[in-house]
């Protein structure tokens, strides 16, 4: 009968942000349209991961998940780009149509009818 090494078997750790990174990845993107929440929570998931990359490049060996953690903060870059230029045309909308009209639908259908010249 053959004898199994269990000698060299190794349990790996998993990396304790994995799963907040992925879940703040998914959030940041699917709330990317509310005035800045997907931007802020894709920050927070880029920072864990960097936090989390700099704790497996110490020690490569002892952790199982690096993949999650380069998951995770792919979709919480993306996040933080769609947050950032939903802000961005948010800003551009208030300064072409003004604030006095996003209470006045008609005053905001004047201003858009000048804007695009009809």
């Amino acid at each position: 009968m053959e004898e199994t090494n269990f000698k060299n078997f190794e349990i790996k750790e998993k990396l304790p942000n994995a799963t907040p990174v992925i879940i703040l990845g998914v959030i940041s993107i699917i709330t990317c349209c509310f005035y800045g929440i997907g931007a802020i929570l894709g920050g927070i998931g880029i920072y864990l991961a960097n936090k989390d990359t700099k704790l497996y490049k110490e020690n490569p060996d002892l952790y199982s998940n690096y993949n999650n953690i380069k998951t995770g903060k792919v979709l919480c870059i993306i996040g933080v780009i769609l947050g950032v230029l939903f802000l961005a045309y948010l800003i551009w909308f208030i300064n072409v149509v003004g604030m006095d009209a996003l209470q006045d639908p008609e005053l905001m259908e004047e201003r858009m009818r000048e804007f695009f010249g009809q």
